[in-house]
């Protein structure tokens, strides 16, 4: 399992006002998130942070947050693909 270990104040992500984090958690259960707030991009398996790379890559889901969140995102996501091995490109 992995740690989590970023501080509250300058390593989180801000609430979207146009998702649920409810729905992730129903979707996917209590794992871990790239976007821990709005339970966004699973990153517990090799097939979710495959999914969780793709997604953040595309521009229109990735315009959805700030340029350093979504740095924090891809870390986050990096930090995932090399516990579970999975190599992935910078896109």
């Amino acid at each position: 399992m992995m740690t989590r270990t970023e501080t509250k104040t300058s390593h989180t992500v801000e609430k979207r006002s146009d998702t649920d984090a409810h729905e992730g958690e129903r979707k996917y259960g209590d794992v871990t998130y790239a976007d821990e707030t709005n339970k966004k991009y699973p990153i517990d398996t090799p097939e979710h942070v495959r999914a969780a790379w793709s997604y953040i890559n595309h521009k229109d889901n990735a315009a959805k947050y700030d340029k350093d969140e979504v740095e924090l995102i891809k870390k986050r996501i990096k930090r995932a693909a090399e516990h579970h091995g999975v190599e992935i490109e910078d896109e």
